[in-house]
């Protein structure tokens, strides 16, 4: 995949996470949960921020971001205006870090190894990113159309 399509699924990716947070006609919709879907738009939206800005930030932007993976999840009520703040703030991280590479780059070695068992360019490391932004994105739709 080239570097400029992933910049710009990572743009799109990120600013409709941020419609689909705005979206939410009760703020408190966002952190329900049920037996049968267990993770809230409010903690999947704070792990993708985390995830990214952690796995992006870090390595590419050299951002001093400390991520703290358990508080994605165990975190309840967040106002939504702190989520969209940091939505948008993961985009400029997001798009200031991929500023950092060239398509050569895209070939190295990643600077994270995103399975144990896997040894990877960046390209797929970015790739992988995308796609898990994507992933949750979706949970969140879903939830969103579940619980309003």
């Amino acid at each position: 995949m080239s570097l400029e399509t992933l910049k710009a699924l990572f743009k799109r990716d990120l600013l409709r996470l941020k419609w689909e947070i705005e979206s939410y006609k009760e703020e408190a919709s966002l952190w329900k949960v049920d037996h049968a879907i267990t993770n809230s738009a409010g903690n999947l939206c704070l792990h993708l921020v985390g995830n990214l800005n952690a796995l992006i930030g870090v390595p590419f932007g050299k951002t001093d971001y400390k991520r703290d993976r358990e508080a994605e999840f165990s975190l309840k009520n967040v106002h939504r205006s702190v989520l969209l703040k940091q939505i948008d703030a993961t985009i400029l991280t997001v798009e200031k870090s991929l500023e950092t590479i060239n398509e050569a780059d895209l070939k190295n070695d990643s600077p994270i190894v995103p399975s144990k068992t896997e040894v990877t360019t960046v390209d797929f490391y970015l790739t992988h990113l995308a796609l898990h932004l994507s992933y949750h994105l979706g949970q969140i739709n879903y939830h969103r159309r579940f619980f309003e």
